[in-house]
């Protein structure tokens, strides 16, 4: 990835909407050069996915949860990794270094559905223990980092 592949990254994590034309007027090619330029990075898995971010209050998902997750020792990861991924209220996951080997972050409607959330993980197979903080407000999340060297 050049310089401008960089930019085009940048543009478009900043508003995916943003038509070719306008992003190649913004990277100094032209409208065609810049639909080659993303689509090569879409079919290079640089560029996975397009979505709308939504206020998931707006939607019903009021609570947010971090769930430190202890895998029991003789568990088999993928097994564990494949009941989380079914689990539609886990929107992310990350494989941890220290005792907890998953850190899971949940949305869910109610503090009633967070219980049964956590019933649920703790009944997973490999799943020895959790630990769950809730987050009292979100003051910002999924903001991306430039990845363009800066312009002079």
């Amino acid at each position: 990835m050049d310089a401008i592949d960089l930019n085009l990254v940048d543009l478009l994590r900043g508003n995916a909407r943003l038509s070719y034309a306008e992003l190649a007027r913004q990277v100094g090619l032209s409208a065609p050069a810049v639909h080659e330029r993303v689509g090569k990075l879409e079919s290079g898995g640089v560029i996975r996915a397009y979505r709308a971010e939504v206020e998931p209050e707006t939607i019903g998902l009021g609570v947010t949860a971090l769930i430190g997750i202890v895998e029991d020792s003789g568990a088999d990861t993928d097994d564990v990794l494949e009941a989380f991924r079914v689990m539609p209220e886990i929107e992310s996951c990350y494989f941890m270094a220290g005792v907890e080997s998953f850190l899971l972050k949940a949305r869910v409607g109610t503090i009633a559905e967070l219980e049964q959330l956590i019933v649920r993980l703790n009944r997973t197979p490999g799943v020895a223990s959790t630990r769950t903080g809730i987050a009292l407000s979100t003051k910002w999340e999924n903001r991306p980092q430039s990845v363009a060297p800066p312009t002079a």
